[in-house]
């Protein structure tokens, strides 16, 4: 073929030759590597135009400088001895820019035509630069996302091949089997061997066979920690990785470890029943609620004493359970507990089933649970049943009624006695008897107020207290009261008043609520002897009248109990003090039936201001 060559086919020929084929090839003449030949190809790669043909190769690419293709050249030319390069790095300026390129080249000697002298090399060069960047960036890829599991929160794993070997498992995963990095390279099944006879296994093969991600939370699995197989917990998924043919090559692994998680919620779960167990053993009806007062949970005893099934909604279960009058009341008391997030207390009737048109009487109490922010998360109540307790008050407010009204005509008769007795007493010169049955006289009166009491109490349970609505003044009638309080105590009694004038109202029954107050703030401020009263005309018409004393207080829990029937503070020093503890419920009575309201102000060992607000016009 050589000789065919040398005897057939000239230099300009061959240098035809070399132009058109479609590799990058040239042929560079003499010691100064002159251009003799350079097909498009090559000029393409080089990034020149055709001019530089007849060029000496470092004027056409002086970018060559420093770079060592001229010594390989003159290596070649002077050896005889081709070259071979292999993705080798070129600089080469391209449209103005250096471009950094690979290419793959052989460097040949050519020879006159008796192989004498080496008169040139020819080059032929493929470029190779994407296949060089693809594989760094490949690499580099490969090395981020090794990167990523070694140091990732998650358990990594990399298993190839249908025969799962493990590829790739960061420290957690590692730790999370309980194995070292000699598990690396190895079948999952011969490095995990606890595995066998769990479903994992399977699962894997499905994955690899079908291409689908496959998912698990809080999935139970055995694995070997501390030479022994305990259980774990672990949300985790099995991801084909695939290649640019779609073809399956491996699965990733994520795990996460929630065995904590799973183990509480376990143990939440035992701690619930255990406390719903305890609230369906109770006698009383217990209930749950959410933030926002959605019912969540009824105990046992609501079933039993409703006959309802299910979860009704607040507002569904207390239409269909309560009495009508109760309904508004227990409503309102609610929407203020929920927006003022404090607890309430309230007395209803429930709809007794077993009776027709029945009710029984319950004690409803609820309480908000709070964050550390004061912000609800929960609400518990109860219900109570206190008939037999409601039963028994009635039976006892009728006893107390009828009692009085017995009690009522020999007291009176036994008032006249005694006045008539301290008379003659006097009229005898007899002074210190004359004062024995004055004392008598004082006792009858304190005894005949308890009586009023009691019938006060039966006629406003019965329905049966009404208000004489006259015409008067209201300033005159403080001063009267304050006189005839004065009279009887060495508590100094202070007066800030504004003119009021006339007003409508029971004059009777207002004396009464200002005579009550008074009283108790003499009572009840055995170590000041100042109070304080004032009375005032409010914007909206509103009679404003208070008694404040400087006295023992009331506990904040208790204070908005104190108007309620037979109900005394108790503590140290509150239950020295005599009373029914009815004075406060018929005032607020008397007020409520007047249109107004009545409300106490306090702080505990600092004293109390009890207040009250009627219309002045009815």
């Amino acid at each position: 073929m050589k000789n065919f060559l040398k005897s057939n086919i000239s230099q300009e020929s061959l240098a035809l030759l070399l132009t058109q084929a479609p590799v990058a090839l040239s042929m560079l003449m003499g010691e100064d590597f002159t251009i003799k030949v350079a097909n498009p190809q090559m000029l393409e790669l080089w990034g020149k135009q055709p001019q530089i043909i007849g060029l000496k190769l470092i004027d056409a690419l002086p970018e060559l400088k420093g770079q060592k293709f001229i010594d390989i050249l003159t290596n070649v030319m002077t050896t005889g001895i081709p070259y071979k390069g292999y993705k080798q790095l070129a600089y080469i300026i391209r449209k103005g820019k250096t471009e950094e390129c690979y290419f793959d080249f052989i460097y040949t000697p050519i020879y006159n035509d008796d192989e004498s002298k080496i008169l040139g090399v020819s080059v032929v060069a493929t470029e190779t630069t994407d296949q060089v960047l693809a594989k760094r960036k490949l690499a580099e890829t490969e090395y981020k996302f090794e990167t990523l599991i070694k140091e990732s929160d998650f358990a990594i794993a990399v298993y190839k091949g249908e025969d799962q070997i493990i590829d790739i498992a960061n420290d957690r995963m590692l730790q999370a089997w309980g194995k070292t990095k000699s598990v690396i390279g190895k079948k999952i099944r011969e490095g995990i061997p606890e595995l066998e006879g769990q479903p994992f296994l399977q699962i894997l093969k499905d994955v690899y066979r079908t291409g689908k991600t496959y998912s698990a939370t809080e999935d139970k699995v055995l694995l070997e920690s501390n030479g022994k197989l305990q259980t774990f917990y672990y949300n985790f998924s099995y991801k084909p990785l695939k290649n640019q043919n779609g073809e399956v090559y491996a699965i990733l692994n994520i795990a996460t470890n929630v065995t904590d998680l799973v183990l509480a919620k376990k143990q939440n779960e035992e701690n619930k029943n255990k406390y719903r167990n305890l609230a369906d053993s109770l006698p009383i009806i217990i209930w749950t609620a959410d933030k926002h007062g959605n019912i969540d949970y009824y105990n046992k005893k609501w079933y039993e004493y409703t006959g309802f099934e299910g979860l009704d909604n607040r507002d569904s279960a207390t239409r269909k359970i309560l009495h009508p009058d109760d309904l508004p009341k227990a409503m309102e008391i609610w929407k203020t507990s929920q927006k003022n997030k404090t607890p309430y207390e309230i007395e209803y009737q429930f709809k007794d089933r077993t009776k027709e048109n029945g009710y029984r009487w319950f004690l409803g109490r609820a309480a908000p649970i709070k964050d550390r922010d004061g912000e609800v998360v929960q609400w518990i109540g109860t219900c109570t049943d206190i008939d037999e307790f409601k039963q028994f008050q009635q039976q006892k407010d009728n006893f107390l009624g009828i009692a009085s009204h017995e009690l009522k005509t020999p007291l009176t008769s036994l008032k006249l006695y005694s006045q008539f007795l301290e008379k003659n007493l006097r009229k005898q010169e007899d002074n210190r008897n004359a004062v024995v049955a004055l004392k008598m006289d004082e006792q009858i009166n304190k005894l005949n107020n308890l009586i009023n009491d009691l019938l006060d109490v039966t006629k406003i349970q019965n329905g049966k207290i009404l208000l004489n609505n006259s015409d008067f003044n209201f300033d005159q009638l403080v001063r009267e009261i304050v006189e005839e309080q004065q009279m009887s105590t060495s508590h100094r009694i202070y007066l800030e008043t504004e003119t009021i004038g006339n007003t409508v109202g029971d004059r009777n029954r207002i004396s009464q609520v200002m005579s009550n107050l008074i009283n108790n703030a003499i009572k009840y401020s055995p170590d000041s002897d100042k109070i304080l009263i004032t009375t005032k005309l409010l914007e909206n018409n509103t009679i404003f009248f208070s008694v404040k004393d400087f006295g023992i207080g009331i506990p904040e829990d208790k204070k908005d109990r104190v108007f309620e029937q037979y109900y005394r503070v108790s503590g140290s020093k509150e239950h020295t003090f005599p009373g029914l503890g009815l004075g406060l419920y018929i005032s607020s009575e008397i007020i409520k039936r007047s249109g107004g309201r009545i409300f106490v102000n306090t702080t505990e060992g600092k004293g109390s201001d009890f207040c009250f607000e009627i219309p002045k016009t009815q």
